[in-house]
């Protein structure tokens, strides 16, 4: 007879399987041509979607190509560009600043590993883990807040930090799972599992899901 953990494994897998068979597309929404546009994309997207970064990012890589174009800019001139982006001044300062780090530290080039994108300015652990496996250099299941509301809903994890509900994900889903769990999870957060209406009735994997902290509907 399966353990507990094994059957929470197996369900785990039957998930993103379900999830794949419905979405099978699902890639990141983001747009970009080069691992810095790449990361200054996800840098802007915190806490703004990916529609609204990609309305910003055409104007803003033509006009900053290169890190050192943002290293020797004010924040007055990026905010410029990205004044329609969420906590677009506190973004402007920290392109200002990784353009700055990437010239000195890097040679003017995005680094390669989980480890030293998270102490870029403006990145951290879930930046420069969706920057590291689209770049194919590490291997990681970045925790954003969908996937971060989803792991609690479909029972995959108790925690609340980012980082132990990735090592939950980590534990559970297959290594080479690992990426294209993080889109699919993503998609399905954007699509029908949403914050404060999910739509159980059309989910895939409704019959899977233990719904832990979905909200109760209003009589």
């Amino acid at each position: 007879m399966a353990t507990k953990r094994e059957q929470k494994r197996a369900r785990a897998l039957q998930i993103l399987e379900r999830l794949d068979a419905a979405m099978p597309e699902a890639e990141i929404e983001l747009d970009y041509q080069s691992p810095l546009e790449l990361l200054v994309a996800v840098v802007l997207s915190a806490q703004t979607t990916d529609k609204r970064v990609n309305l910003v990012t055409p104007a803003l890589f033509k006009a900053f190509p290169t890190a050192r174009h943002y290293a020797q800019a004010t924040p007055a001139q990026v905010e410029v560009y990205i004044k329609t982006v969420g906590l677009f001044r506190n973004k402007a300062k920290a392109l200002v600043k990784l353009g700055q780090v990437l010239l000195d530290r890097h040679g003017g080039l995005v680094p390669k590993t989980r480890a030293e994108l998270a102490e870029l300015p403006g990145a951290g652990q879930k930046t420069a883990g969706v920057v590291s496996i689209h770049l194919g250099t590490d291997k990681a299941f970045p925790v954003d807040t969908h996937i971060l509301r989803l792991s609690k809903r479909l029972g995959l994890s108790t925690h609340a930090e980012p980082d132990e509900v990735e090592a939950d994900l980590r534990n559970l889903v297959p290594e080479p799972w690992w990426f294209k769990g993080h889109q699919l999870l993503i998609w399905h957060g954007r699509r029908c599992c949403d914050a404060r209406r999910p739509e159980c009735h059309r989910c895939v994997v409704a019959e899977l899901c233990p719904k832990k902290g979905v909200p109760k509907k209003k009589s």
